[in-house]
């Protein structure tokens, strides 16, 4: 009966030793960059907008590939606090979702200010850890 109990207590002490190790992300290779080529920080723009995205140190898979040193980007869109980074990235107007391994995209966005900013997550939509992200730029629609 010890003996049982102690393989019980010794499995749910391994299993939340390593439960944060589950949750960290797939770990990002050293010097992994995320950019955006275009726009520009700072562009003006009259009509739609071609969001061209740049990764060096890593390569683009789809979602759902478990190939190494790979993601797929996320591109947030307004995006004020970054979601959590440690779980799935949410999928909405202001965090897109690229999982087909697409490298660019035409945003027809309302007049105004807005931020764009990259995620690259790994191939369950986590961020990688440490996370790879863009510099978040600025662009103005009139």
């Amino acid at each position: 009966m010890i003996s049982i109990l102690t393989k019980v207590f010794s499995g749910l002490i391994l299993m939340l030793v390593g439960m944060p190790l589950l949750l960290a992300g797939t770990p990002a290779p050293e010097g992994a960059h995320l950019y955006i080529i275009s726009p520009k920080n700072g562009e003006t723009f009259s009509g739609p907008v071609t969001v061209t995205f740049g990764l060096k140190g890593m390569g683009v898979a789809p979602a759902g590939i478990d190939k190494a040193k790979t993601g797929h980007h996320h591109l947030l869109i307004n995006v004020d606090k970054m979601p959590a980074m440690d779980k799935p990235l949410p999928s909405d107007d202001k965090h897109r979702h690229f999982g087909g391994g697409q490298t660019e995209v035409t945003l027809d966005l309302p007049k105004g200010e807005h931020s764009l900013q990259l995620v690259l997550g790994d191939m369950n939509h986590v961020p990688f850890n440490p996370p790879v992200i863009s510099e978040k730029i600025m662009i103005m629609v009139k």
